[in-house]
């Protein structure tokens, strides 16, 4: 009797653009649309490649859970939406 139902295999598989996952394809496309609007293809592949092979170093490992710990703590607050901590005060009256 053959199974009816399909369980994939893994579930927490990112989401890949071709060969990349998300960022790293980000990393790569910004630097070599930067490279085609100046004029300088050759220099936006080369920052391509060294961007995508630095973002899957930092990736290695839990170092991907750093780099989202290090984006909270030291990028603005208004930078992607990232909520600061309420005052002291403030936190009782929010519940």
């Amino acid at each position: 009797m053959a199974d009816r139902y399909l369980v994939p295999r893994r579930l927490d598989d990112p989401e890949l653009i071709g060969f990349w996952t998300i960022d790293e394809f980000a990393g790569l496309l910004v630097p070599f649309a930067w490279g085609i609007l100046a004029q300088h293809i050759i220099i936006g592949t080369g920052l391509s490649v060294v961007t995508w092979f630095a973002l899957r170093k930092a990736k290695a490992g839990n170092a991907g859970s750093k780099l989202v710990h290090a984006a909270y703590w030291y990028l603005p607050g208004s930078f992607l939406g990232l909520k600061a901590t309420p005052p002291s005060h403030c936190r009782l009256l929010a519940g």
